[in-house]
């Protein structure tokens, strides 16, 4: 496995690099759902093929200092899951690497990022549209991987490909969880022995909306009814920051469930903001 630390030196090991090349972008602190990732991306590809990852806790994309300050860094972990998953290249720059220090540029979005998290983190999308398309023209792979929990970045990630050209093709692989149904996520390990143990409900109340499915149910608020009722009783550490019942095209809010929708929430146990979201079908 090769490592690189600046655009410069990414790019001289891009030009040995064997075609397909599937990419997966994280910040680190890896875990079972990242390594899922780069296991399918080599499934992609097969062993003559390039799988590279980069680790980069992105700035632009936080819009909390104690956030960013607190992000989990495990690098020499994370260089090690990579080696033994076969990963052909990491790049793992610094910020000030990264980022020249007078950059004026970013990318925007202006439609997707309205709702969901987009609502409460001003920024944060530009932010996370900024370093993906930057690590798209760096390593320029065939094939980009992204988790679903975080459902709304992987939609803004397919339009911005679809509206800027890029010529990347976007997968989007499904959650990976602990076995009491909690979604992986490097911020679980902040949690504390009680919040962990309470935070399973997020995924039971997307179940509950969801069943509501199979009856025909048109009524988007009779689904978030149906969420809401297994979040009652959370402990005091608990705070909701969104429930939403939205299209998994445009994630914009439904009046009626009459095309492919998808809930999603947010919610804080104490300082840890924890993501999940469930697709509904109830054509």
């Amino acid at each position: 496995m090769n490592t690189s630390t600046t655009p410069s030196e990414l790019r001289e090991a891009r030009a040995h690099w064997q075609a397909p090349i599937a990419f997966v972008p994280t910040m680190g602190a890896l875990h079972q759902g990242h390594l899922s990732l780069i296991q399918q991306a080599r499934e992609i590809v097969g062993e003559e093929g390039t799988v590279v990852v980069s680790i980069f806790v992105n700035p632009l994309q936080f819009d909390r200092p104690d956030d960013l300050k607190n992000y989990p860094r495990t690098l020499p972990e994370d260089l090690r899951y990579c080696q033994e998953e076969g990963v052909d290249h990491v790049f793992h720059p610094s910020s000030a690497d990264f980022y020249l220090g007078d950059h004026s540029i970013q990318v925007l979005e202006k439609k997707l990022a309205t709702h969901l998290c987009g609502a409460s983190r001003t920024g944060h999308f530009d932010g996370v549209c900024t370093v993906v398309l930057k690590l798209f023209n760096l390593v320029q792979p065939s094939h980009a991987l992204f988790g679903k929990k975080d459902y709304q970045q992987l939609a803004i990630i397919r339009r911005m490909v679809r509206d800027l050209s890029s010529p990347v093709e976007i997968i989007g692989i499904e959650t990976h969880r602990e076995s009491d149904g909690l979604a992986l996520s490097s911020r679980n390990r902040n949690l504390t022995a009680r919040d962990r143990a309470d935070a399973p409900r997020l995924r039971k109340a997307l179940l509950a909306a969801q069943n509501l499915a199979a009856t025909g149910e048109r009524q988007p608020a009779r689904y978030l009814a149906a969420a809401q009722q297994q979040l009652a009783g959370a402990p005091v550490s608990f705070r909701l920051d969104y429930l939403e019942l939205v299209s998994q095209d445009t994630l914009q809010p439904l009046s009626t469930l009459n095309e492919r929708a998808v809930i999603a929430i947010a919610a804080f146990y104490g300082e840890v903001r924890l993501i999940d979201n469930i697709e509904i079908d109830a054509a």
